[in-house]
């Protein structure tokens, strides 16, 4: 465990710093399956930047991997860059991360990744073909550091550049552009809901504030019989 300064425990005050990560898979059939155990692809479950120079280490202390119970020492531990584990295998399961920090104060952050070896263009946010011909199934997300330590605060802020450049196999601007425009679209449905529902109910009280006029009417009728 990292020992720091009674100054360098404190807490940064009112700081607040995003890390951008990409998490997810590639995975290449091999052209048939595999005799020996019946494996049809290799695959790489990983954590990368998403600022493809950075080096993850001056804030990441480690990064395990659950994966399926019938590998053999099924939680890996990776200390350094790459964090990633390359196996083989025939079917798809969930993937458990979890990202240690180098200041032990900090939680755990923890990730699902459904680990995907095959694609089908009939469903939505389908896994996609890569520059070598191999299936990507990669997700951006951000981890988020409120009041960090005043050691991590600096390592995170003064990060360190990679040489091992790692390049992104999804177009990440095309991507957040389809995104926006699914998170519009949606918002304008549901505003054309709304508009109808509000439609509807104005519709509703104009009715029963007739009925109630008419029941009015009627009991009037009935005292002056």
């Amino acid at each position: 465990m990292t020992e720091f300064s009674p100054v360098e425990s404190a807490r940064a005050r009112g700081k607040t710093v995003v890390k951008q990560i990409v998490f997810g898979n590639e995975s290449k059939y091999f052209g048939k399956k595999r005799e020996n155990d019946g494996h049809t692809h290799s695959w790489t479950v990983y954590v990368k930047p998403f600022i493809e120079t950075e080096d993850l280490s001056s804030f990441i202390k480690k990064v395990q991997f659950k994966l399926h119970e019938s590998y053999t020492d099924a939680l890996r531990t990776v200390t350094k860059p790459p964090y990633q584990v390359t196996e083989t295998g025939w079917g798809e399961f969930e993937v458990i991360i979890k990202i240690y920090f180098i200041d032990a104060a900090e939680r755990p952050v923890t990730l699902y990744h459904l680990l995907k070896l095959f694609s089908n263009p009939l469903l939505a946010n389908q896994p996609h073909v890569g520059t070598q011909g191999q299936l990507v199934s990669e997700f951006y997300d951000e981890i988020i550091f409120h009041d960090p330590s005043i050691f991590l605060y600096k390592q995170l802020t003064t990060p360190k550049m990679s040489t091992a450049v790692r390049k992104h196999e999804t177009d990440w601007k095309t991507k957040g552009n389809k995104t926006l425009a699914s998170i519009k679209l949606a918002k304008k449905r549901v505003a054309e809901e709304i508009a109808q529902m509000n439609d509807r109910l104005k519709k509703r009280k104009v009715a029963i504030q007739k009925l109630k006029e008419e029941i009015q009417k009627i009991e009037k009728q009935n005292q002056k019989q």
